[in-house]
């Protein structure tokens, strides 16, 4: 089968640092289904992991952690799943991705893709999906009501793909009010239709812009990237035993700052639940199939920024150049092969 893999970790810049290649169709035993699939997604997983995982023994490693497609084999202990199903999901960063014409997953991180949605549309939403679902309702511990709340939600990098599926699940699922950081028009004028109620620039002091909406103070943030430039103004506009998570990778974060004000610090991992196959893996079956729900009433959309055409490896370079450069505005997707 066709696949897209790397054998080296190489500069985006090198002609090799992605290449075509074939290799043997996997079959399907356990808790697994095997997927043929239909379209990605790329995420700055995949460029962080080919900059920094060497393959061992110059095997290729294949990328990708967001796919949609049909369920095509099922083994003997699935009972979520049949052949014929289309599913969406992000996978599992200890197995080969979703970059290949075929792919083993377990049931439990899989959730029925919605029906509304092209393969290409849907491809945009699992790994962010899951990320902004569990550092909301996991990690953040906001409520799920209709109602308005006197919750003040901070989304910094808002207008990336987590923030872009966090903004509408918080106006759907919450009665936060929420403030979004963006700096670009382009990005200023997207973080507002995805649900924003105010929009801040992250490139001025955030903390006076926050002050400045005279709303009160902030009861939770959600650091999307550069957490360790934004600390000091999150510690300033945050409320008293305020909730702070992150998902990004600060080389050296001083939270002895949160002390004071008794901030509680969350970190997302969006892949912890399938590296370490936890007691609650099925719930990111569940909140994909629950999020699909909410994508086929009309409450969701995709997040789809840009379709750069098949899935191969000059495409998937193109991908990985836009994502490193941060010029990516909502998801990048690529279809067929």
């Amino acid at each position: 089968m066709k696949a897209v893999g790397y054998k080296y970790s190489l500069s985006i810049d090198n002609a090799d640092a992605l290449i075509d290649i074939e290799i043997e169709k996997p079959r399907a035993t356990g808790k697994d289904i095997l997927v043929k699939v239909k379209a990605i997604a790329v995420n700055p997983v995949d460029y962080k992991i080919r900059q920094r995982v060497n393959p061992d023994g110059g095997v290729p490693k294949i990328l990708g952690y967001d796919a949609v497609g049909e369920v095509v084999e099922i083994g003997e202990k699935v009972t979520g799943f049949d052949i014929g199903d289309r599913v969406y999901y992000a996978g599992d960063l200890t197995r080969p991705g979703a970059n290949a014409e075929y792919q083993l997953v377990d049931e439990r991180i899989v959730g029925k893709a919605p029906a509304t949605l092209t393969d290409s549309e849907a491809a945009a939403l699992p790994l962010t999906t899951i990320t902004a679902y569990e550092l909301l309702f996991d990690h953040l511990g906001l409520k799920q009501q209709t109602s308005p709340s006197n919750d003040v939600v901070l989304v910094t990098g808002a207008a990336g793909g987590v923030g872009s599926i966090m903004l509408q699940l918080l106006k759907t699922l919450t009665g936060a009010t929420v403030i979004a950081s963006a700096s670009r028009d382009a990005s200023k004028q997207w973080v507002s239709a995805m649900g924003a109620d105010y929009v801040v620039d992250h490139k001025k002091p955030i903390a006076e812009q926050v002050k400045a909406l005279d709303i009160g103070d902030v009861t939770h943030v959600a650091s999307l990237n550069s957490t360790h430039e934004y600390i000091d103004a999150y510690v300033e506009v945050m409320k008293p035993k305020a909730k702070l998570a992150l998902i990004d990778d600060p080389d050296h974060l001083d939270i002895s700052k949160l002390k004071q004000k008794s901030l509680s610090l969350h970190w997302e991992f969006m892949f912890t639940r399938s590296m370490f196959e936890t007691e609650d893996m099925i719930e990111q079956s569940r909140l994909l199939t629950h999020v699909g729900s909410l994508i086929d009433q009309g409450k969701i959309k995709t997040t789809v920024g840009q379709h750069l055409g098949a899935i191969n490896a000059s495409n998937l370079i193109k991908a990985h150049k836009l994502l490193e450069e941060g010029a990516a505005i909502g998801k990048i997707v690529l279809e067929g092969f």
